[in-house]
């Protein structure tokens, strides 16, 4: 019986890649920049990028799901984990926000549990357990993780998992790439008014603009992938591989800024890491155990 599981962990890892090498360009790019006016321009691109793969892969004619009410819950999901996460890095720093959205794929699994009736079993808690463990030797939060404005970065993992709730439920005839259009399309909207409000918009140089092209690039991809995640296979296989965000945030710490780890977060990599091969053997054995009763 061919099984859709490995396909989906690998969308989910490269997913993570991708927005993993996005948030780096981000990074760079907002030394200069305001973080709400990057993220409006980084949508642009990142629409210009995706309008022309709709017709090229022969998914022009679905545009009319682009505002699909499944399709657009999704995208609002995103608009409050990326407007959140934003609000987060200004006030409590990038380890504290990403420490505290560790709990994503917990609330992932509790969603899918209570809305959709997805089994997810203690063995899967467990591991997912242990890969907040992991990500939290990775980020080790300071104490600004216990600021007020701690409250964005929970909001951030809310966002997160709404989006990646609704994703169970688009229905199957609607494209992955009309979905990502939408979730891309959508953010800068929200974006450019709160620039507006909050920020004074800056001219942006050539670099910051190569900068955000590439982001824009990564940003779909990523949206692309873990839309395809998500539909290919429920949260309880996925939710321990959120934490492969971490490895690649450290990655390319090294490669980009020359960041190394130290051995608390070497630790926790290795942590995470040995939850996502659990996972991978746990949806192995499940497999052996389904083939005899389907063979019934």
């Amino acid at each position: 019986m061919q099984h859709p599981q490995p396909r989906a962990i690998a969308a989910m890892v490269l997913a993570a890649g991708s927005f993993v090498l996005n948030d780096s360009l981000m990074q760079l790019a907002t030394a200069g920049l305001p973080p709400f006016e990057v993220v409006a321009i980084r949508g642009v691109f990142a629409t210009l990028w995706c309008l022309p793969l709709v017709f090229l892969t022969g998914q022009g004619a679905g545009l009319g799901y682009l505002f699909h009410p499944r399709v657009f819950l999704r995208s609002l999901g995103e608009v409050v984990a990326i407007s959140s996460f934003i609000m987060a890095l200004v006030h409590v720093g990038v380890a504290n926000a990403t420490a505290i959205f560790q709990i994503a794929p917990l609330l992932t699994l509790v969603g899918s549990s209570l809305l959709w009736g997805e089994k997810v079993g203690f063995a899967r808690l467990a591991l997912v357990g242990v890969g907040v463990a992991g990500a939290l030797l990775v980020a080790q939060p300071g104490a600004a993780s216990a600021s007020p404005y701690a409250f964005f970065a929970f909001l951030t993992a809310l966002g997160a998992a709404a989006r990646d709730l609704a994703s169970r439920r688009v229905p199957r005839q609607v494209p992955a790439f009309i979905v990502t259009l939408s979730t891309l399309t959508v953010v800068p909207l929200f974006a450019a008014p709160l620039m507006l409000v909050f920020e004074t918009p800056l001219t942006p140089s050539p670099t910051h603009l190569a900068l955000l092209a590439a982001a824009g690039l990564c940003l779909m991809f990523g949206h692309l992938l873990i839309f395809i995640a998500f539909r290919l296979a429920p949260a309880r296989v996925l939710a321990p591989f959120y934490y492969s965000f971490t490895v690649w945030a450290v990655f390319y710490g090294v490669v980009i800024f020359g960041t190394w780890p130290n051995r608390l977060a070497s630790l926790g990599i290795a942590l995470i890491l040995g939850a996502g091969l659990a996972v991978l053997a746990l949806g192995r054995r499940e497999v052996a155990l389904d083939q005899p009763e389907a063979a019934r």
